[in-house]
């Protein structure tokens, strides 16, 4: 007997080989079949769904949940549009907080639409001696009062009180970590978000350590979320690359840097695992952090590189030779430069020909660069909606003939690259169906044409944020489509993307999320 059986649907498989259906049957979390196979078997629970559409259910390849989820808690300037508006909000949120020398965190800076950085001084004058820490809302920056500037070390540099990328890590590392019990909340809180817009399974994109790194056990507030049956959706773990450490082992284990006990990709089961070795080289276009070969238009500046390049190939090297699958940030092209070479002296060393080493953001990447990304099999983990949300400043920070170039998706699919759709949640809106209408449509918000000739069909879109972001989880055996033998994860949508304009996708109902075969959304419209 079939545990339940979803009937009267327009079942979208994204399995070649049996594209759609009307039925599907579910046995202990599992497809067992579709249409003929199951129709006239019993089930515990029969459920019409009256035409609607069913997809497998999206996965987000990158996502930062801790993040996310506190940044739901935590006090906010944003929109930051005036300087004196945004002073008044820190200075509301230090006067909440104990005493001088506490901590006060505040996310949702942007200094764009402000002209210019908040400086040290003008949070001295707010927080009376609080340590204020002001969260760029990129995640590549901070503005932080004096309080934090003193205790920093002399090498560590600053503009005014803005510190960028490992200079804002040192930051970070001053102060204690988040309790394992605060992390476990706000992932749950981010991850139920995840599945009301159908998400089942994400890549958390970094713990641990690096920039957004919350504590050096992070991984076990994911296991209490197991323990305790409150993780909702299934999350890949990535670790932050430096979370490595020198090792003494056998020089044929290849563990010249590891994780205690050797862990590496693809520890864990279907519902909690280690996946990917997240390594940053550079920083992002948002905070001008980003590595570009020329200076950003209008600027002097070619942003920066995250370590020293050596280090950081020898990094790359280092986590290929130990088995890991690499998840290399890289957002300028300048940094997809150095992700490219040390990938390929990596496999030069030590050929994996099926190690799915990926480029997270891809984010500007010239012509020359596509046929690498094919020629050493590196996928590309692109954001589609960041360009639908800061398309406009993006492209003209990078001038017209480089704009054509970012967070690419045709061109890459020309060259035979895997091309990946994610979020990177909460830098933006997470919503996939939005990612699958910006990839069609290549419109910014206020309706701007971003790169429109790397604009792909709406089943390509789809794929990518489906099949796709399975095969680059390596998920692709058990997710990713709706084929019998994999997990009964999917997403009931009030219509079908395909079958409406482009420009109503990213509006379209998510009616319920299943995961495991089980409604996880508990939205009570079925």
């Amino acid at each position: 007997m079939l545990c339940s059986r979803l009937t009267n649907a327009n079942i979208v498989t994204m399995d070649p080989d049996r594209p759609a259906a009307r039925d599907l049957g579910i046995w202990r979390g599992r497809i067992v079949g579709l249409d003929e196979a199951v129709a006239s078997l019993p089930a515990r629970e029969v459920i019409d769904l009256q035409g609607a559409t069913v997809l497998p259910g999206f996965i987000d390849s990158h996502v930062h949940l801790a993040w996310a989820g506190l940044k739901q808690s935590t006090p906010s300037v944003a929109p930051c549009e005036r300087v004196a508006e945004v002073l008044a909000a820190v200075a509301e949120a230090a006067s909440r907080t104990g005493a001088p020398g506490d901590w006060v965190d505040v996310m949702g800076y942007d200094q764009r639409a402000l002209g210019r950085h908040l400086t040290a001084a003008e949070l001295d004058a707010v927080s009376h001696g609080r340590k204020v820490f002001l969260m760029h809302d990129s995640g590549h920056g901070c503005v932080v009062s004096s309080a934090v500037l003193d205790l920093l070390p002399a090498e560590v540099p600053h503009q005014d009180g803005f510190l960028a990328e490992s200079a804002m890590s040192a930051a970070r590392r001053l102060r204690l970590p988040y309790a394992q019990a605060d992390i476990a909340d706000a992932v749950e809180r981010a991850a139920r978000t995840c599945l009301a817009e159908g998400v089942t399974a994400v890549a958390e994109a970094g713990i641990g350590g690096g920039l957004l790194g919350h504590s050096p056990v992070e991984l076990g507030a994911y296991q209490l979320l197991r323990d305790q049956g409150r993780l909702p959706l299934r999350v890949q773990l990535m670790a932050a690359g430096d979370t490595l450490r020198p090792r003494d082992a056998h020089r044929a284990d290849g563990f010249t840097r590891a994780l205690d006990l050797g862990m590496r990709t693809g520890f864990g089961d279907d519902w909690l695992s280690l996946g990917a070795l997240k390594i940053y080289t550079d920083g992002g276009m948002m905070a001008r952090t980003a590595a570009l070969t020329a200076p950003y238009a209008g600027m002097d500046h070619t942003g920066q590189l995250h370590d020293d390049p050596e280090a950081l190939t020898q990094l790359i090297v280092d986590g290929h030779l130990a088995g890991w699958q690499l998840a290399v940030h890289a957002i300028g092209d300048r940094a997809a430069d150095l992700a490219l070479d040390a990938l390929e002296r990596a496999q030069h060393l030590l050929p994996r020909p099926d190690a799915r080493h990926r480029i997270e953001h891809a984010g500007l990447i010239r012509p020359d660069q596509l046929p690498r990304f094919a020629s050493l099999g590196v996928g590309a983990v692109v954001q589609p909606t960041f360009l639908y949300s800061f398309g406009d400043d993006y492209a003209d920070v990078m001038g017209p003939e480089r704009a054509r170039w970012m967070y690419r998706g045709r061109g890459f699919l020309d060259h035979g690259v895997t091309l990946v759709g994610s979020s990177d949640r909460p830098v933006t809106d997470g919503a996939p169906l939005r990612a699958v209408q910006f990839m069609v449509e290549r419109a910014s918000a206020s309706g701007r044409r971003i790169g429109p000739r790397e604009a792909v069909a709406v089943e390509e879109a789809l794929h990518a944020c489906t099949v796709a972001g399975a095969y680059a989880c390596r998920w692709d055996d058990s997710a990713g489509s709706l084929t019998p033998g994999r997990r009964a994860d999917l997403a009931v949508l009030g219509d079908d993307p395909r079958r409406v304009v482009p420009s109503r996708i990213g509006g379209i109902e998510v009616v319920a999320t299943f995961v495991d075969g089980q409604e996880a959304t508990k939205a009570g419209k079925l």
